[in-house]
C-alpha cells in the first residue's frame, strides 16, 4: 500500500471528489445488504404461511427503490473516483514532460527516447489504475466485506459467521505473497516494454538506413527477440496474476462447505430458520466480491507501486543547469568574452577544450574552423549553457552567462544546429516556431533571407506544405535553410550557425551570407564550418585543433601565416578544381 501513501499529495488535491465518491460507494455497500435480508424474511413468511400481498408489495417496492438508488450512486462514484484518476494521469504526464524540458543534453545521452516514452505511457497508466480501480477495490473490499460480516454476525448467527471466516486468514497470507512476487515481475516486464519502445523508435527513425544496407531481416529478428522477451516476462506476471482468482475461489468453496454443513445442523437444532440460511448463503455470495477485490487490490497496487517508483526515479534526477538565485531576467547584449582554461564533457576524461580565449565585439562575425572533434561544437554548447563545470569565465556584456536566466539567455540566441530538426507540421509553422501568431509577411521575409522562399512557393501547398516527421520530405539543403529562417525570425542578438550551410551549393551559400551581412548590422554572428568559404568574410577567424586555438586572425592574415588554415584552404581549392574537371 506504499504507493497509496506516496500519492497522498494528489488525494489531498482531490479530497472533496474522493470523499464524495467513497461516501457514495459506502452507501451502495449498505444498500446491497437489503436484498438478502428481505429475501430471507419473505422465505420465512412463505414457510410459516403468513405472507400477504400487501407485505410482498412493500418488500418489492423497497427492493425497487434500492435498485434505482444503487444505479444512480454507482454512476456518481465512478465519475468522482475514475474521473480523478484520469486527472492524475494528466498531472503525471505534465510533470514528466516539464521535467524532460528542464534536463540538459547529458540526461538524454544516458537515456533512450523509447524508455522515456514508456514512463509517460505504460507507467503512468499503471499509476492511474492505482488511483482509480485501486481506491475502488480498497474501499469496496473493506466496506462491503465489513458490512456483510457484521450483518451475518448480528442479524443471523455469529457462530456460523466465525466458522465461515476460518479459511480467510490463509487467503490474506497467500494474496500478500502473490503481491510481492507480482511487483518484482511487473517491474521487469515494464523494463522490457521500454526496450521494445526504444527499438521501435530507433528502427522507424532509421528505416532508410536499414533499407539502404539491406538489414530488414536482421532488424525484424531483433524486434522479434525483444517482443519475445516482453511476452516471456509478461507471462511470468500473468502466472502470478492467475493465482489470485483460483486461490480466493478455492478458499470460498471451503467457506461454503463449512457454512452449509454447520448451518444445516443449526437449522435442525432450531438455532436458525431456513430463511436465515438462505440469507446467510446470499451474504456469503456477496462476500466473494470483496475478497476477489482484495486480490485485485494487491495486483493493481503492486503494479502501480513498481511503475510509480520508476517515475519517481526519473523525476529525482536533478537538472544539471539551473538558474542561480537572483538571476538576471534580461536578454544579454554587448561584447562576448570567452575565456575557458579547461572543459571536459561528463564521463569523459579527455579535455574537450583547453586554453581557449577570444573576444567577439558586438556586431562582429567570428568564424570557427577545425577538424571534426577539434572543439568547435563544445564552444557553442558552453555559450548556450547546455553544459557547465568548466574552468574559466564566459562573459556576455561583461556579465557571466550563468548569472542570466536560462530563458533570457537563449531567447537572445538564434541557434541553427548541425542536426536540423523540423517538426511534423507545415513549413510556415516550423519557421514561426518561436511565435505561432507572427505575421505571414515576417515568415516570408525570414524565408527570403535564408533563400528558401522560392523553393517553398514551388511546393504543391506552398507554406502550408506538411514537411513530415523530422522533415523527411525535404532535401538536406532545404531543411538547413528552413532552420536558418526559423532562427532569423527571432531577430536574435547572437546568431550561431553550427556548420549550417554544408548542404547548400556555393552560390546559395554566398547569397545567404550576403543577406546576413546586409541585414544583421550591429548584431553578432558565430559561424562554425568545415567549408572555409562560409567564414572568409568574418571579422575574425579562429582555428581549432585538439581542443585549443592554434591560429586566429582574418582570412588574409591566416593565409599569410601559412599554417593549418592555409593548408585547409589549399586543399579545398584543389577539391574545387577537381570538381571543375581540372581546368584552371
Amino acid at each position: 500500500m506504499k504507493v497509496l501513501v506516496q500519492l497522498g499529495w494528489f488525494f489531498k488535491q482531490r479530497k472533496k471528489q474522493y470523499a464524495f465518491g467513497i461516501g457514495v460507494l459506502v452507501f451502495v455497500s449498505l444498500l446491497q445488504l437489503l436484498p438478502p435480508k428481505i429475501m430471507g424474511i419473505i422465505i420465512d413468511d412463505i414457510t410459516e404461511g403468513s405472507l400477504t400481498a400487501t407485505a410482498l408489495t412493500k418488500w418489492l417496492v423497497i427492493l425497487g427503490v434500492a435498485g434505482v438508488l444503487m444505479y444512480i450512486a454507482r454512476y456518481f462514484w465512478r465519475v468522482m473516483i475514475f474521473g480523478s484518476a484520469v486527472l492524475l494521469s494528466r498531472t503525471m504526464r505534465e510533470k514528466l514532460f516539464h521535467h524532460f524540458t528542464r534536463m540538459s543534453p547529458s540526461f538524454y545521452q544516458k537515456r533512450r527516447v523509447g524508455n522515456l516514452m514508456a514512463h509517460a505511457t505504460n507507467d503512468v497508466n499503471a499509476v492511474q489504475q492505482t488511483a482509480g480501480m485501486g481506491i475502488l477495490t480498497l474501499v469496496d473490499s473493506i466496506a462491503t466485506g465489513s458490512f456483510v460480516i457484521l450483518m451475518m454476525a448480528l442479524t443471523i448467527s455469529w457462530k456460523l459467521t466465525l466458522i465461515a471466516l476460518i479459511p480467510i486468514p490463509f487467503m490474506i497470507l497467500l494474496t500478500s505473497y502473490y503481491g510481492k512476487l507480482l511487483q518484482r515481475r511487473f517491474r521487469f516486464s515494464q523494463e522490457a516494454f521500454s526496450n521494445l519502445n526504444d527499438k521501435t523508435q530507433e528502427s522507424v527513425s532509421g528505416i532508410n538506413v536499414i533499407k539502404t544496407f539491406g538489414q530488414e531481416k536482421e532488424d525484424i529478428e531483433d524486434f522479434t527477440n525483444l517482443s519475445t522477451d516482453i511476452v516471456n516476462k509478461n507471462m511470468r506476471v500473468a502466472k502470478v496474476d492467475a493465482l489470485f482468482d483460483p486461490t480466493i475461489t478455492g478458499i470460498f468453496a471451503i467457506s461454503y462447505f463449512l457454512s452449509f454443513y454447520f448451518g444445516t445442523k443449526f437449522i435442525i437444532s432450531g438455532d436458525m430458520s431456513i430463511g436465515d440460511m438462505v440469507a446467510f448463503s446470499t451474504y456469503l455470495g456477496l462476500l466473494v466480491w470483496p475478497m476477489l477485490a482484495f486480490g485485485f487490490l494487491f495486483n493493481i497496487v503492486e503494479r502501480g507501486n513498481a511503475s510509480y517508483n520508476r517515475i519517481l526515479e526519473l523525476l529525482s534526477v536533478a537538472p544539471e543547469i539551473i538558474d542561480i538565485p537572483g538571476a538576471i531576467d534580461a536578454k544579454p547584449e554587448g561584447d562576448l568574452h570567452f575565456n575557458v582554461e579547461e572543459f571536459k564533457f561528463p564521463d569523459d576524461k579527455r579535455a574537450a577544450l583547453h586554453d581557449v580565449h577570444f573576444t567577439l565585439k558586438r556586431g562582429e562575425t567570428i568564424g570557427i574552423v577545425g577538424k571534426t572533434g577539434s572543439g568547435k561544437t563544445a564552444i557553442l554548447k558552453l555559450l548556450l549553457r547546455e553544459f557547465e563545470g568548466y574552468k574559466g569565465t564566459i562573459l556576455y556584456g561583461d556579465i557571466p552567462i550563468n548569472e542570466y536566466k536560462q530563458q533570457s539567455l537563449r531567447e537572445s540566441i538564434g541557434y541553427v544546429p548541425q542536426d536540423h530538426f523540423l517538426f511534423s507540421t507545415t513549413i510556415a509553422e516550423n519557421i514561426a516556431f518561436i511565435n505561432p501568431q507572427i505575421a505571414t509577411e515576417k515568415i516570408h521575409e525570414a524565408a527570403a533571407l535564408a533563400h528558401i522562399h522560392e523553393d517553398i512557393l514551388g511546393f504543391s501547398e506552398g507554406y502550408r506544405t506538411i514537411v513530415g516527421e523530422r522533415g523527411v520530405s525535404l532535401s538536406g539543403g532545404q531543411k538547413q535553410r528552413i532552420s536558418i529562417a526559423r532562427a532569423l525570425i527571432m531577430q536574435p542578438e547572437l546568431l550561431i550557425l553550427d556548420d549550417s550551410l554544408s548542404a547548400v551549393d556555393a552560390k546559395t551559400e554566398e547569397a545567404i551570407l550576403k543577406s546576413l551581412k546586409e541585414t544583421r548590422t550591429g548584431e553578432t554572428t558565430i559561424i562554425t564550418s568545415h567549408r572555409l568559404s562560409a567564414i572568409q568574410h568574418a571579422h575574425k577567424i579562429i582555428v581549432m585543433h585538439e581542443g585549443t586555438i592554434v591560429e586566429s586572425g582574418t582570412h588574409d592574415e591566416l593565409i599569410e601565416l601559412d599554417g593549418l588554415y592555409k593548408e585547409m584552404y589549399d586543399l579545398q581549392q584543389l577539391e574545387v578544381l577537381v570538381e571543375k574537371g581540372g581546368d584552371a
